[in-house]
């Protein structure tokens, strides 16, 4: 299973890179306006630490304008994955752009639906948004769940991000379901590695250790 961290910032991607925990990064615009300096600039700065997919997304909302805006993308670097909203307008671009040998991630789904929508579409990606279907009292891990089912009946071979992930079980659960990817805050992230009882287990080790100082 792939790690994505999903934010657009430096320090935070440098800090799970060093940890070997960065398969991937996706940003959105509300990920960029958190961050001070040029778009462009964030998303090279970002292209040079991580050796793997950069989501970037489009603004526009018809199709020209998404095409525009990807074939710009592209040309920032090799590794830019197009992100394109779940909408009719989307799935066109998404079409023309994987006719063009364009990888592209269809974000904002929140149902199986959709989902195969973009992968008839040609997506190389797609992005269930799990906790904000928890937020409206959905089980937003059980979309994923049929996402993989479905991708699984028909050999399609997009790849499934689990998206707006909010704790750990999140993560847990799209490793058991068989998720692609997960895209992880960083503040969750850290969480992964933590226990009490590793914690508490290496207190007691150095206790034990200052014990034999005596």
């Amino acid at each position: 299973m792939k790690f994505f961290i999903d934010t657009a910032n430096i320090d935070e991607i440098k800090e799970a890179h060093s940890m070997g925990m960065v398969d991937g990064v996706t940003t959105n615009p509300s990920l960029i306006s958190k961050e001070s300096g040029v778009f462009e600039e964030i998303i090279k700065e970002i292209c040079k630490i991580v050796n793997g997919p950069v989501n970037a997304e489009v603004i526009s909302l018809d199709v020209e304008g998404m095409l525009k805006e990807a074939r710009h993308l592209i040309g920032i670097h090799d590794n830019i994955v197009v992100k394109i909203p779940m909408t009719v307008d989307g799935l066109k671009a998404t079409r023309q752009l994987s006719g063009e040998g364009i990888k592209t991630n269809v974000t904002l789904i929140f149902s199986p639906l959709q989902a195969l929508m973009a992968a008839k579409a040609g997506a190389t990606y797609v992005s269930p948004f799990v906790g904000r279907l928890d937020d409206l009292s959905y089980e937003g891990m059980l979309i994923v769940e049929q996402i993989v089912e479905i991708y699984s009946n028909y050999a399609y071979n997009t790849e499934v991000i689990v998206a707006s992930i909010r704790n750990p079980l999140h993560v847990l659960d799209s490793a058991l379901m068989g998720a692609d990817i997960a895209t992880i805050p960083f503040n969750v992230l850290s969480k992964l590695a933590a226990h009490p009882l590793t914690d508490k287990g290496i207190r007691s080790f150095l206790d034990d250790w200052e014990k034999t100082k005596k």
